[in-house]
């Protein structure tokens, strides 16, 4: 402190000093005079306190106030002293609070923690002493079991949060679990009941007397503010949330936690509003009910000329929490991480969560502490309800120099240097939908559809058939969807379309573009959720044209599941995929977050599963289309997810079959993948080649309520497998199920036992079976099983073959299925059916490995097309350059295969130079082992 700023300061603080030096006597001692003097420069409240409880200073130098004081016992005998116990406890640990933080001894974590610790200590004590003195006049009210029951006192703003600031009203709200009457003398309905317990706890807090207050309370945010009930119960809290609930109680209701009562009820009554606060998509439309809260804030801030309030003022401590809150809401129905109650760790998730760049988190959090810091000193000083930069030049300077700065100046040029840090984020985050250019001929010619509207407005657009893209948009305007749209949803859609309209326009195929964007905004027009998505990310907008223009699989699953718009802005879309434990865990996973919501519910489980399948299919299919992966890395993807999926559903219909029939003690079931599952190779929109394995004692009976044999016990859990996988839910179905390539085909069980399929592969099966086993891997089910499953199949392709017979079954066999299935007529080419397509390179394959695995076991190991063309090449039995000529024609052929999927057409192109050359290599590599399939 410099001598000038001593000397202005002297005045106050000499006379706080002499003040503490009467009060407390020789309990005064001269080394603690730079430690008082710093209190005295900081809080006039604290020296007041002081002066009037000696005996304070003792306990604060014991230990320098490390130990929180204890909390005054409520007695019912001593009723006339409870407000002054709870005032002169409260003044007493708030003094605490200032040594600690005036002294540098606590960081500002820790003293929010502390002033948050102290409102919930003395809503406890309060709560639990109003609540013994009720119970002697009205008794309890009794839920169904006849249990006492509690109120439940609701936290909201920074008390919920955990972050509560010095001298903070405190806002919260009653709640009760169940309805009823008290069973007391006087007895009173429930509602009647909480609600004056909790008018008298509110009185006990905040009601001024001669030792001032205990804490202020705010009852305001509860159901229609000052007009509603004062106490609620959950039945009709979740009626009014889910009716009436706005914006702004989302955010407020974010940070909300039971702070006082039954703690337990009032977590799972979050717990069942968690869908009202987060919704289950990216819901930008909660920028809408931020920007409303922001103008509100900002018209108080002018009216009353706050502009100098360092909480609602421009790039204020409102701006950080809305900022973070609004981040949350989009994102929290999706991700659980972040949905913290404190803005601290909510903004790490958000960093974590890739939502905010580290530089920006750093700069929110450094004007966070400096803000919220300043706030409490604001405060400290006379304990007043106040954010507001103090006028008085010597008040000014106590709080500059308590904090450290030489001068006003100082700390004013830090404080302006965050404040703008905070208003240029704040701004950024509502910028893209307001840096969007108005009124444009597009804007114009849609608001005057369908009646009027010049159709030359097309032709200026860009489309080459601007009639038939003006029929398609007055059609779109006359529909009754867009007729019946609320004033909000109309705004946005005016402010959508337009903009869809013009990225079509300027899309490869426009007409299509449009016919596509316009049949996907036909089923998102009453999800105005999604609708806000496109209308406050132009990204989202340009990538969803750029999408539907190019794949007609993904224009359709946004159509018909409009939550994969979500993908759209996901930071993990440009990322890295998850390898396939990841992906298996995921779909495992999925059973918790199901049962969070509907707990044991199969059809919730379904739709969770089919929301994640399709989510990671979409993405997989991104990276794909943008030349991020290999069509072969995608393939094998989507195989690792399926077998993600067949893992949860089998669990789920395993316990299924189970409630109803009990279980087999000792069984064991295996779901074996054959096809492109079990090779690996799975296509967008493929269905699943499975084959049903089981180990058990053949005379055993299920030990269940409904028993069955062992047959058809696993008969049962086998059909239940297929039924959930076709099962519709509102995300589709997982998946289709082709269970032919069983043993005897349709003719045989749909299940076998391990046995029996050893024995039909070893005697009766064809060369296509054995063909079709080359393939076939275990993809979920008992790990025992699956290890005998190999050895079987080991066995079984190892044998040794005569192979001018084997050449001759394969020729014989692929010659008919060409006759049969190949498509492909004068210059369009069958990618897999044709000649010299994937199925050619495919019994290439599996002849090489049935000819050569007795002398050769490892190529009984791989099953993917890459994998099996590698262990032929190191077994000596295709020549390097062979190899690598097939690797480039497999990965020719199934990119273009996949191509055609994503734009749902049918496998069949033009050739071309390319396909050529893979047909040719194909060809060139068949004949040359002695297989002709021309």
């Amino acid at each position: 402190m410099t001598p000038t700023t001593r000397e202005a300061l002297a005045p106050p603080v000499d006379r706080a000093l002499e003040r503490l030096a009467q009060a407390l006597g020789d309990a005064h001692p001269r080394p603690l005079a730079p430690r008082l003097r710093a209190i005295a420069v900081a809080s006039d409240f604290a020296v007041d306190t002081l002066v009037r409880q000696p005996a304070l200073l003792q306990r604060l130098l014991a230990d320098d106030g490390a130990t929180a004081l204890e909390v005054p016992s409520l007695q019912p005998e001593g009723r006339q002293d409870w407000q002054a116990l709870l005032r002169r406890f409260r003044a007493a640990e708030s003094t605490r609070i200032v040594w600690r933080d005036v002294l540098d001894l606590d960081q500002l974590e820790d003293t929010l923690a502390a002033t948050t610790a102290l409102a919930e200590h003395c809503l406890q004590a309060a709560l639990a002493a109003l609540e013994k003195e009720f119970a002697g006049r009205h008794g309890h009210v009794r839920d169904p079991a006849g249990k006492p029951q509690r109120i439940v006192v609701f936290a909201l703003g920074k008390l919920g949060g955990g972050e509560l600031n010095f001298s903070s009203d405190i806002d919260l709200v009653y709640g009760y679990e169940h309805g009823g009457e008290s069973d007391g003398p006087r007895p009173l309905d429930a509602e009647n009941y909480y609600s004056r317990l909790g008018q008298q706890l509110a009185k006990l807090l905040d009601e001024i007397t001669a030792e001032g207050f205990c804490h202020r309370v705010d009852l305001r945010l509860r159901p229609y503010g000052n007009a509603g009930r004062v106490a609620w119960s959950f039945p009709a809290m979740e009626m009014y949330f889910q009716r009436e609930g706005r914006d702004w109680e989302r955010y407020a209701w974010q940070k909300a936690r039971p702070v006082a009562g039954d703690i337990d009820a009032g977590e799972q009554f979050l717990d069942s509003l968690r869908p009202f606060i987060y919704r289950r998509y990216l819901d930008f439309g909660a920028l809408d009910g931020l920007r409303e809260m922001k103008a509100a804030i900002s018209a108080e801030v002018a009216r009353k000329e706050l502009t100098e309030d360092i909480k609602r003022g421009p790039g204020g401590i409102r701006e950080i929490e809305f900022l973070v809150q609004a981040l949350q809401l989009i994102r929290g129905g999706r991700e659980p991480d972040l949905r913290s109650r404190a803005l601290r760790p909510a903004l790490d998730a958000l960093v974590e969560s890739n939502q905010v760049e580290p530089d920006a988190a750093a700069s929110l959090v450094s004007a966070y502490r400096f803000l919220r810091r300043l706030e409490n000193r604001l405060q400290m000083l006379r304990d007043a309800q106040t954010h507001e930069l103090p006028g008085d030049d010597t008040d000014r300077l106590r709080i500059a120099v308590g904090l450290g700065y030489p001068g006003w100046t100082e700390l004013l040029a830090d404080l302006t240097h965050h404040r703008n840090a905070v208003r240029e984020e704040f701004a950024a985050l509502l910028a893209p939908r307001e840096q969007r250019s108005e009124g444009t001929a597009l804007d114009a010619y849609w608001r005057a559809l369908p009646e009027a509207g010049d159709a030359d407005a097309m032709a200026e657009a860009g489309f080459a058939e601007p009639r038939n893209a003006d029929a398609l948009l007055r059609d779109f305007a006359r529909s009754p969807g867009v007729q019946g749209l609320s004033d909000s949803t109309r705004a946005r859609l005016d402010r959508v379309l337009p903009a869809l309209v013009h990225g079509a326009a300027r899309s490869s195929e426009p007409m299509l573009a449009l016919r596509r964007l316009l049949a996907m905004l036909h089923n998102i027009l009453r999800r105005s959720a999604y609708l806000a998505l496109l209308d406050e990310q132009p990204a989202a907008l340009a990538r969803l044209v750029e999408v539907v223009t190019h794949s007609a699989l993904l224009a359709e699953r946004l159509a018909a599941y409009p939550l994969l718009l979500d993908e759209l802005l996901d930071v993990r879309i440009g990322g890295p995929l998850p390898d396939r434990e990841e992906l298996v865990e995921a779909c495992v996973a999925v059973a918790s977050e199901a049962d969070d919501t509907a707990a044991d519910d199969p059809e919730a489980i379904l739709n969770a599963l089919n929301e994640l399948r399709q989510a990671f299919s979409f993405r997989i299919a991104m990276a794909f289309r943008d030349g991020r992966q290999a069509a072969a890395e995608s393939a094998r993807q989507l195989a690792w997810l399926a077998d993600g999926v067949v893992r949860r559903v089998l669990a789920l219909a395993e316990r299924e079959v189970a409630a109803a029939h009990g279980r087999l003690p000792g069984a064991r079931f295996a779901v074996l993948g054959y096809g492109s599952l079990g090779g690996e190779e799975l296509g967008f929109g493929s269905d699943l080649d499975l084959v049903f394995l089981y180990d058990a004692d053949a005379q055993a009976t299920s030990d269940g309520p409904r028993p069955l044999d062992t047959q058809r016990w696993y008969a049962r859990l086998a059909q239940k497998v297929v039924a959930l996988l076709g099962t519709p839910t509102a995300a589709g179905r997982l998946f289709d199920v082709d269970v032919r390539l069983r043993p005897d085909g349709a003719k045989g069980l749909l299940v076998s036992g391990l046995s029996s399929f050893a024995e039909y592969q070893r005697l009766r099966a064809w060369t296509w079976e054995h063909q079709a086993l080359v393939r076939a891997r275990c993809v979920s089910g008992d790990a025992g099983l699956c290890g005998d499953f190999e050895q079987v199949r080991a066995q079984v392709l190892g044998r040794v073959r005569d192979a001018a017979q084997l050449r001759a079954d394969i020729t014989g066999m692929r010659m008919r299925m060409r006759a049969e299935l190949d498509r492909g007529r004068g210059g369009i080419f069958d990618l897999k059916q044709g000649e010299g397509g994937l199925v050619d390179l495919e019994f290439l394959l599996q002849a090489l490995v049935l000819e050569r695995a007795a002398s050769h076991p490892p190529l009984l190991e791989p099953r993917a097309s890459p994998a099996l063309l590698e262990a032929l090449q190191e077994a000596g039995t295709l020549q390097p350059q062979v190899c690598e000529a097939l690797r480039a024609a497999h990965a020719t052929l199934l990119h273009r295969a996949l191509e055609c999927s994503l734009d749902r057409r049918h496998r069949r192109v033009p050739t071309d130079d390319s396909l050529e050359a893979a047909r040719g290599a194909i060809r060139s590599a068949t004949r040359a082992q002695g297989l002709d399939f021309l």
